[in-house]
């Protein structure tokens, strides 16, 4: 499963997501962080 975790979780729940076989990316290891608009967001994770 993918998920996207945004900027209200801390980074070390990606880590656990994917310990556990998930795909995950935080937010704040997009290019603009948590200042990507939704739609750049929509095109990277889509």
């Amino acid at each position: 499963m993918k998920f996207l975790v945004d900027a209200q979780l801390p980074r070390r729940f990606c880590d656990w997501l994917r310990e556990h076989g998930h795909d995950a990316l935080h937010t704040l290891d997009l290019e603009l962080g948590n200042q990507t608009p939704d739609s750049d967001i929509i095109l990277k994770v889509g």
